[in-house]
């Protein structure tokens, strides 16, 4: 009996020894790491415009013969001159580091290492810090910067993706209910998601609890005007719970960032929502060609910021437009009704705070960029390829210029962009060519046939140095501050793991943020870009439009209890943000 209870104390004994624990009182202390320019960047930096060029090509490397070294010796071997110079010791040293908190114990060995050591000591080098600069991996930190004082690091949501309770409280059906991107019918709905719309005061005090400062999130506009349109009532729940939800995010010591449609249209602007036609321009038909689209949606955003703008800083009027403009008049209506919505906020409301858009990284950036931002016409490329566009007037121009206060965009990964072998004209001239509208190949791997980057579960591959060059081309452009609205990895097969501590432990996705955020750095540090701030996706695993199973999640979500937990890539990017944020 007694000596069972020895070998229990044994085994205690040795689990104890190998328990490792973090600090808890604050991020880890950033390493020392070497600096670009020999100095740490603490200051605010410099944005400046310079003029962009794509500089990221392909080398093509091939493997080659190799020619062996010389065979020609110009004396015999040591084994053959050893007796030269007879009764060599050898031994092996380590190396020296100054600021070591254990000293050499052979201090008995004249030739020891404390010996050695006292030899570096005698030097009394001054400054001598070579040995504590870190080298990393290359997409490992190490950088020398910080991000600047005003730099906005949040996490993001959306309402059809993590509230469910879509029948509940007034709200009516939206696209997102019947929707199915190349899936099943049968597949998952958002009916439950992660029941955010009862425990969202749960989810906001994890997120303050883990220091996150700014929350982005969407509003369903059926939650608001269950019959959508303008001259219909306003439900007071819907306002209320918001309100309640805004106030809540604010008393955490978060800023609340809204979005206004985040794909979720109304039912009621479609004849009939499964059967939505080919996509000519997008990938889904988002109702935003619908004749009385364009005065509803103002008239729904126009009933939201007057009730919250003086808690709400920053607006998003959509969410990604081009995924769901499947033809011109959907641009159309997207650009005006955002510029309409841009100067009743600015103009009747005077708010003080900001009103922009969150563009995917794909194609047509620039046709809805190009007005907004710039006041110039749609790339010649779109109006080659879109039949039903509706030209901008000068008066079109006009209005629209300079109607965004920054440029939202979600870089989550890269594409290959090539041109087709037929030519892109031949493509833009012939309606029925596979390419068109787009008239490019698209591609995720390289002309050489490798991956661009490690593959995550679905669409997104790790493609960190794409990011900075994406970066300058924005910011040089279109010549307005950069915000990450979006960016995230889903681990590849985390759904199909077993054991929960396999999906906790989602060391690829800390890998992504980290490299991208360092990217990030060195746009603003190096580059002069002015990237304003950076919202992971998303802050929990959601309903991702047909399945749980990509986990872009930062928190698992246990969809039978409702639990939350941390995953380690929460802690890691966190950490990561707080060392480098000036204080």
């Amino acid at each position: 009996m007694m000596r069972g209870v020895g070998i229990v104390t044994s085994w205690v004994s040795v689990a104890l020894a190998q328990q490792v624990y973090v600090p808890a009182e604050g991020p880890v202390t950033r390493p020392t790491v070497c600096s670009t320019n020999g100095s740490y960047a603490t200051a605010t930096p410099v944005y400046s415009f310079t003029p962009f060029s794509f500089t990221q090509t392909e080398t093509v490397r091939t493997a080659t013969s190799v020619t062996p070294g010389p065979t020609t010796t110009y004396a015999p071997p040591y084994e053959s001159l050893s007796h030269l110079v007879p009764d060599l010791a050898t031994t092996t040293w380590g190396n020296w580091d100054p600021n070591a908190t254990v000293a050499a114990t052979d201090s008995a060995d004249p030739y020891g290492q404390a010996a050695w050591s006292a030899i570096w000591e005698r030097a009394n080098l001054a400054n001598f810090t070579y040995r504590g600069c870190t080298l990393p991996r290359y997409f490992q930190p190490q950088d020398s910067y910080y991000f600047p004082k005003d730099f906005e690091f949040g996490v993001a949501g959306s309402a059809s993706q993590i509230e469910g309770a879509i029948a509940d409280e007034g709200r009516t059906p939206t696209l997102m209910e019947v929707i199915t991107i190349g899936r099943g019918e049968g597949d998952p709905k958002d009916y439950v998601t992660n029941e955010n719309y009862y425990l969202y005061k749960q989810d906001i005090e994890r997120l303050a609890a883990m220091g996150v400062k700014y929350y982005s999130f969407s509003i369903p506009w059926t939650r608001i005007l269950p019959f959508a349109l303008e001259g219909t009532p306003v439900n007071q729940q819907g306002l209320d719970h918001y309100a309640d939800l805004i106030d809540f995010v604010i008393a955490k010591g978060m800023e609340p960032h809204v979005t206004l449609l985040h794909f979720d249209t109304p039912l009621q602007f479609y004849a009939d929502p499964y059967d939505r036609g080919e996509a000519l321009v997008g990938q889904n038909n988002g109702g935003y060609n619908n004749t009385t689209f364009q005065d509803a949606f103002v008239h729904y955003g126009q009933v939201v910021m007057t009730h919250f703008a003086d808690r709400v800083p920053v607006w998003y009027t959509f969410n990604e437009p081009l995924l769901y403009c499947d033809n011109g008049r959907a641009v159309d209506a997207v650009v005006k009704a955002h510029a309409r919505l841009y100067h009743f906020y600015h103009d009747e409301i005077k708010g003080a705070g900001r009103v922009a858009l969150k563009f995917n990284d794909n194609f047509g950036l620039a046709t809805f960029a190009n007005p907004l931002f710039l006041g110039q016409d749609y790339p010649e490329a779109f109006k080659m390829t879109i039949p039903d566009y509706v030209p901008l007037t000068a008066a079109d121009l006009a209005f629209l210029n300079g109607t965004a206060d920054f440029l939202g965009i979600d870089p989550y990964t890269a594409t290959v962009v090539s041109p087709p072998r037929h030519g892109i004209a031949a493509c833009a001239a012939n309606a029925s060519d596979p390419l068109f509208p787009y008239c490019v190949q698209q591609s995720t791997s390289t002309t050489t046939g490798w991956n661009i980057g490690y593959r995550s579960e679905s669409y997104v591959y790790m493609t960190p140095t794409y990011l900075r060059t994406y970066l300058n081309y924005l910011w040089n452009t279109f010549r307005h501050p950069v915000v990450i609205t979006e960016f995230g990895f889903p681990v590849a097969r985390e759904a199909n793991a077993t054991d929960l501590s396999d999906q906790l432990f989602d060391q690829p996705r800390s890998d992504y943020y980290v490299q991208f955020l360092s990217e990030t750095l060195k746009a603003i540090w190096e580059d002069g870009v002015h990237v304003a701030g950076a919202f992971a996706w998303s802050f929990a695993d959601n309903w991702e439009f047909g399945d749980y199973d990509q986990h872009f999640g930062i928190q698992t979500v246990n969809r039978t209890t409702m639990e939350r937990r941390y995953k380690k890539s929460f802690f890691d990017l966190v950490d990561f943000v707080a060392a480098r944020t000036q204080k």
